[in-house]
């Protein structure tokens, strides 16, 4: 079990230990998107939905959710980030005639350890207050993909996903 980073020696669950890692500047940046139909599209686009901004509520949501990250994924470290953004861009899929909100989450520390589960959270978060407050327009909305598109800084070096 010894080759094991997250295992102790009884081989149950340990949060590993940073406390010997260099401190780096480190970026992530994760994706996730959202599919709605043309009613949801609409309320967004005119700000007549009546929870109110949906993107300015799903931007609160996805950067309070990067700073709670330790709290919910239970592995993760608590880390003091420098830097959470959150951008909306629109693609319609004339395929299928719905539009596709994508959502690009970037997280930044100066720190031992990653920001990955903190931008992929603060993406997924954005998703799912997207969807919270359009529900009543429409449940059939979807959620995802949702990954990291690279990250930078640290021992494992740089990532970057190849485009699709």
């Amino acid at each position: 079990m010894s080759d094991l980073t997250h295992f102790n020696e009884q081989g149950r669950a340990r949060m590993v230990d940073v406390s010997e890692k260099a401190e780096t500047v480190r970026l992530a940046v994760a994706h996730s998107s959202i599919e709605v139909n043309q009613s949801i599209y609409d309320q967004i686009s005119s700000g007549t939905n009546k929870k109110g901004d949906v993107f300015a509520v799903a931007q609160v949501a996805g950067i309070m959710a990067a700073k709670q990250t330790s709290a919910i994924i239970p592995m993760c470290h608590p880390i003091p980030l420098t830097g959470v953004n959150i951008t909306f861009e629109w693609e319609l899929n004339e395929k299928k005639g719905r539009y596709i909100i994508l959502i690009e989450a970037e997280a930044k520390t100066k720190g031992v350890t990653g920001v990955e589960m903190e931008a992929l959270t603060a993406a997924s978060a954005a998703a799912l207050t997207i969807y919270d407050m359009c529900k009543a327009a429409g449940k059939e909305m979807v959620i995802g993909p949702t990954y990291l598109q690279k990250k930078s800084g640290g021992k494992n070096g740089d990532y970057e996903r190849a485009r699709d």
